[in-house]
C-alpha cells in the first residue's frame, strides 16, 4: 500500500497585480494561514517611481514598496515611515522614503531582485514578494482609432478607449521563482486594481500567462469596485473578464469575486466628478460564460472606496479551503 505523502500545512496562493488595491487586499490575506507569493508589475513609470527607474535604470519600485509595507509584520511608525512621501526639497519632493530604500538597496546589493528580498527579510514580509520581471518593461496601449500611447501613467489619460496593450520588449523573461511558485500553486488571485496597467502587464510576460493557464489552482478573479476613468468607463464585470481572455487568449478564472453592496449616492457623486461609477454586476452573463460569482457587500468607505480586506479574505480563504479539501 502506498503511502499517503506529508499534508501540507499552508496552502499556497500566488496574487498577481499592482497598485492600491492589491495592497489592500494582502492586509486581510496575510492574517489567514496561507502561504502567499505577491508577484507585482514592474510597468510603472510616473511619479517617484518613474524617476528612479529612469535615472537609476531599475526597475520601478512603487507597487513592490506597497506589498511590501502590506505584508510586513511591523509596527505601525515604521510601515507610516516606509510610505512617508517628501512634500519639500530639490530632488526629494514627490519621493516616499521606501521607494527610495529599495533604491539603496538595489545599489548595494547590485539587483533589484536581491534587494526586494532582503527588504523582506528586514520588515518580516509575510509570503514572497516577486517583481514580475527583472527588468522594467515599457507598457503601450493601442486605441480604438489606432494610435498608439506609450507609458503606463499616461494611458488613462489618453482619453481614447484601449483596445490592447502590450509590453516592450515583448518577450521579456520573467523570473523563474515566480513561475515556479504559480506551477506550485494552490490558489491564483488576479486583481483588484487597474486592468490595463496593473492587472495585464503581468499576463502579457509571456512565460508567466503560460504558467497561469497550465496551473492546476483553483483561479480567481478580484474585480474592481468602481470603473476607472480612461481604462474602464462604463465597463461591467464581464467586460473586465473579456479584456482578459482576449489579451490572454484563454478564459482563466474559475471564480470571480465581487461587490453587490449599495454604494452610497453622496459617494458615487464625488467619483462621478472625476469619471468613475460603480462596476455593473451582469450576472446573467456571467453565469452564461461559465463563471461561478461570489457577490457580497466588500466595501468600506473612508477617504476613498476600499475593499474590506476581512470579508475579501474571508471569502478567498473559504474557496481555497474547499479547493484544498475537493483535492484530497
Amino acid at each position: 500500500m502506498k503511502e499517503a505523502g506529508p499534508r501540507r500545512e499552508r496552502p499556497r496562493i500566488v496574487v498577481m497585480g499592482g497598485g492600491t488595491g492589491l495592497s489592500v487586499m494582502l492586509r486581510g490575506l496575510k492574517e489567514k494561514p496561507l502561504d502567499i507569493t505577491a508577484i507585482v508589475t514592474v510597468a510603472d513609470d510616473g511619479g517617484s517611481s518613474g524617476i528612479l527607474r529612469n535615472e537609476l535604470q531599475m526597475p520601478p519600485p512603487g507597487d513592490i514598496r506597497n506589498v511590501l509595507t502590506a505584508l510586513a509584520d511591523v509596527e505601525p511608525l515604521l510601515s507610516d515611515m516606509l510610505k512617508y512621501r517628501f512634500n519639500t526639497g530639490a530632488g526629494l519632493a514627490g519621493h516616499s522614503l521606501g521607494n527610495l530604500i529599495l533604491a539603496a538597496m538595489t545599489d548595494i546589493s547590485g539587483d533589484f531582485v536581491t534587494a526586494v528580498r532582503e527588504l523582506s527579510r528586514v520588515f518580516a514580509v509575510r509570503g514572497e514578494v516577486l517583481p514580475a520581471a527583472g527588468q522594467a518593461v515599457v507598457l503601450h496601449a493601442e486605441m480604438e482609432d489606432g494610435s498608439i500611447v506609450t507609458g503606463e501613467s499616461k494611458i488613462p489619460e489618453a482619453g481614447g478607449r484601449i483596445k490592447r496593450v502590450f509590453l516592450e520588449p515583448d518577450h521579456v523573461e520573467p523570473l523563474p521563482e515566480a513561475v515556479e511558485a504559480i506551477r506550485q500553486a494552490d490558489a491564483i488571485l488576479i486583481g483588484p486594481g487597474s486592468l490595463y496597467t496593473s492587472i495585464l502587464p503581468n499576463l502579457l510576460v509571456p512565460k508567466l500567462a503560460e504558467a497561469v493557464v497550465e496551473a492546476e489552482a483553483v483561479k480567481m478573479f478580484i474585480c474592481n469596485v468602481m470603473t476607472q476613468p480612461g481604462e474602464t468607463d462604463n465597463y461591467t464585470v464581464s467586460d473586465h473578464l473579456k479584456a482578459v481572455h482576449e489579451h490572454v487568449g484563454h478564459q482563466l478564472f474559475d471564480y470571480v469575486i465581487v461587490n453587490n453592496g449599495e454604494i452610497p449616492l453622496q459617494v458615487q457623486n464625488r467619483y462621478a466628478e472625476k469619471g468613475a461609477k460603480p462596476v455593473v454586476l451582469d450576472m446573467d452573463v456571467l453565469k452564461s460564460s461559465g463563471y461561478q460569482v461570489v457577490a457580497d457587500t466588500l466595501v468600506l468607505f473612508r477617504t476613498y472606496l476600499r475593499h474590506d480586506a476581512d470579508k475579501l479574505s474571508h471569502h478567498i480563504y473559504q474557496l481555497v479551503q474547499n479547493w484544498m479539501l475537493r483535492k484530497r
